[in-house]
């Protein structure tokens, strides 16, 4: 349940604006607005949508900062009288109109903040999804990382070790002989790099980001939306409470997400496709192969350096045309790829099947050379993510210690290619 989600955090004073006065448009606004979000839509190449807990509060999970979430709440000493066990809780309208959209070609990728595992439940693809604060129904190895789905949610908070050995094999032989750990993240701890590396990659190509049922008010994933706006693409809001980017956003829905996607799925002429057990894999029957222990499965839900690679290269062609125009440099004029060259078939859009996935999970990489980044424009250069190092590496580290000193503050980041995103959850 959530609510034992948020007791088991860390103390944490600054959670951002609590309990702010829901809004509703009027219908007939509401119907004019999703006119135009149809239209763009069908207008875009590449479209994001990044989640929040609003969308799963129809499945009994409390939001954490509406005028009855657990925070909010929990400042009264009060606890939510609704609060559903992420167990029984089954995916929303809004997650099957998600799947939907997909099936359709409609929408491109998933930023998620949820960590309630209703978008795993509702048979969303792996590499369709980044998860930014982790998933209950996800346990981690500490040595190989590779992950498991489980059949039940996790009872710990914090990336804690389970009492469970890794299952995976080197080489088909020898065991991995790490163990596993949930995922959810805690104040302090840092985000999953391969996640937020393909979130930042989708918001900088997207021309239509969408958020549905957030604040905000997390950083980095608050943020991540207006790599968008700065690309010269559209920023879309879904919710009931305002944001603090309302005033960035080129369209702003107040009402509730369920009744959005509803009307959305019929002016985009999409069939809805109702929650099916069958197809979630945390229900789903296993073979004997699969078999393992009562709570986890070997199905895996990792998310392999590759899929990193391959979805840098595939969207590579994209973000020339969301691109705004280049500021004036004194230096040598340097000359532009040709369209033939941008239609090249290395550069090969988004359509078709997704990457597969490595049988090693290797630390994490992009097959770009700092050399070769160095000799790009400075525009160019934001968009690329540059990790050389494992996660826990000691360069890596020292890197973030270098940032800080420069720009003179204690939270720690991580240098995606310039971008200077948060790589721990704070509030702003």
């Amino acid at each position: 349940m959530s609510c034992n989600y948020a007791d088991g955090l860390s103390p944490y004073e600054d959670k951002g604006k609590l309990g702010i006065p829901e809004k509703f448009d009027s219908l007939e606004e509401v119907a004019e607005k999703i006119l135009t979000l149809s239209k763009w839509i069908k207008e875009a190449k590449h479209v994001v949508m990044h989640t929040g807990a609003g969308i799963s509060t129809p499945a009994g999970i409390p939001d954490f900062r509406g005028p009855k979430g657990v925070w909010t709440l929990e400042k009264k000493g009060l606890k939510p009288q609704i609060n559903v066990s992420f167990d029984d809780a089954e995916p929303t309208f809004t997650h099957m109109a998600i799947i939907a959209l997909f099936q359709k070609n409609f929408l491109h990728y998933v930023v998620s903040q949820n960590i309630d595992g209703l978008h795993l439940k509702s048979g969303l693809d792996r590499s369709k999804l980044s998860e930014l604060h982790g998933n209950m129904f996800i346990g981690q190895c500490s040595l190989c990382s590779r992950q498991y789905i489980r059949r039940k949610a996790v009872t710990s908070v914090g990336q804690r070790e389970l009492p469970v050995d890794c299952p995976a094999l080197k080489g088909g032989k020898l065991s991995c002989r790490g163990k596993l750990h949930d995922t959810i993240l805690d104040w302090e701890h840092e985000l999953p790099v391969r996640d937020l590396g393909l979130a930042d990659i989708h918001s900088n190509v997207a021309d239509l980001s969408i958020c549905l049922g957030t604040t905000l008010q997390i950083v980095p994933s608050g943020t991540l939306p207006l790599a968008t706006k700065r690309k010269g693409g559209r920023l879309v809001i879904i919710n009931l409470q305002p944001t603090k980017w309302d005033k960035k956003a080129d369209l702003v829905i107040n009402t509730y997400v369920d009744d959005v996607m509803k009307l959305l799925l019929k002016e985009l002429n999409t069939p809805f496709l109702p929650y099916d057990p069958k197809c979630d894999p945390t229900r789903q029957p296993l073979s004997e192969k699969e078999m393992w222990q009562e709570e986890f499965t070997k199905r895996e839900w990792t998310l392999a350096p590759r899929v990193v690679n391959t979805t840098r290269k595939r969207l590579s062609h994209l973000e020339t045309k969301a691109q705004p125009k280049p500021k004036k440099m004194k230096q040598k004029h340097q000359e532009e790829p040709s369209p033939s060259q941008l239609n090249s078939p290395g550069n090969s859009g988004c359509q078709g099947e997704g990457s597969k996935q490595l049988d090693m999970v290797e630390p994490v990489k992009v097959e770009l050379a700092e050399e070769q980044c160095n000799g790009l424009k400075d525009e160019q250069q934001d968009d690329y993510v540059i990790v050389t190092e494992k996660i826990t590496g000691k360069k890596l580290k020292q890197e973030t210690l270098h940032m800080q000193s420069e720009n003179g503050e204690v939270q720690s980041t991580t240098n995606y290619g310039g971008n200077g995103l948060y790589n721990k959850l704070s509030t702003f």
